[in-house]
C-alpha cells in the first residue's frame, strides 16, 4: 500500500476544489466534489493514469456536486454521500445553475447517502465519516487516520469558515460542527478545503479568528 495523494482541479466560476485522492503505487482513487468542467477533470484523470472508483460529495451545493451526475454518466463510477439532509440542495442544482448564469450543472441524487460514524475507503485507505451541517444541512467531511488527514469541504478554511447565509446555514450549527467533530481530529491534522489553500488543524485552532474561543 502507497501513501494517499492529493491533487486539486478548479472547477466552476467559482474555483472550487476539486479533490483527486489517490494511492501513489496503484494509482487507485476517487474524486471528491467533481462541482463541474467535467471534461478538464477527465482528461486529468487520463493524463495521470488514474483510475478512479468512485465519487465522494461533501455536501450538495452546486460548485461541489453540479458535475457529478455528468461524471457518473461518462464513467459509471458510484455517488456516495453527502448525508441525506442535503437531498433538497441536491435537488436544486440546476435552478441554482440557472440564477448565477452556469450552463452544465445538474441536480443530482447520489447512490448512497453518509451517516456520522460511516467509514468509506478506496484500496487500503479508509476514511471516518462525519456529519458536519451549518454550511449545509448535509455536510460530510472525510478523514483518514493513518496519515493524519482530512477533507473538510467548506466547514473550515485557511482563516476562515464556511458561510451560513446560503439555504439551509446556520452559525452556531457550524461552530457546533467545527467544535464537536473538526478541532478533537487533533491538531497534526493537514486538510484539503473546498476553496483556497489548505492548512493544519492546529494552526486554524490558535491564529483562524472566526473559531477563537471555541
Amino acid at each position: 500500500m502507497g501513501q494517499i495523494q492529493a491533487g486539486i482541479i478548479p472547477v466552476t466560476p467559482f474555483q472550487q476544489n476539486c479533490t483527486i485522492l489517490f494511492d501513489d503505487e496503484t494509482r487507485e482513487g476517487v474524486i471528491v466534489d467533481p462541482g463541474g468542467d467535467v471534461d478538464v477533470i477527465l482528461q486529468v484523470i487520463a493524463e495521470n493514469g488514474i483510475t478512479l472508483k468512485a465519487i465522494w460529495l461533501t455536501h450538495g451545493h452546486l460548485d461541489h456536486a453540479g458535475g457529478a451526475a455528468e461524471l457518473k454518466e461518462k464513467t459509471g463510477l458510484t455517488i456516495i454521500g453527502p448525508h441525506k439532509d442535503d437531498l433538497p440542495l441536491l435537488q436544486r442544482i440546476e435552478t441554482q445553475a440557472a440564477t448565477y448564469g452556469i450552463e452544465g450543472l445538474r441536480s443530482v441524487v447520489p447512490d448512497q447517502w453518509l451517516e456520522d460514524g460511516d467509514t468509506v475507503s478506496f484500496g487500503d485507505h479508509s476514511f471516518e465519516v462525519y456529519h458536519c451541517p451549518g454550511h449545509a444541512p448535509g455536510h460530510v467531511i472525510y478523514f483518514n487516520r493513518g496519515q493524519k488527514f482530512a477533507h473538510l469541504g467548506d466547514v473550515l478554511f485557511s482563516g476562515s469558515v464556511g458561510r451560513t447565509d446560503l439555504p439551509g446555514g446556520d452559525h452556531q450549527t457550524l461552530m457546533n460542527s467545527i467544535r464537536d467533530k473538526v478541532l478533537p481530529l487533533g491538531d497534526d491534522v493537514g486538510f484539503i478545503c473546498g476553496h483556497g489553500p489548505g492548512s493544519r488543524i492546529g494552526d486554524e485552532r490558535r491564529s483562524n479568528p472566526f473559531i477563537q474561543g471555541l
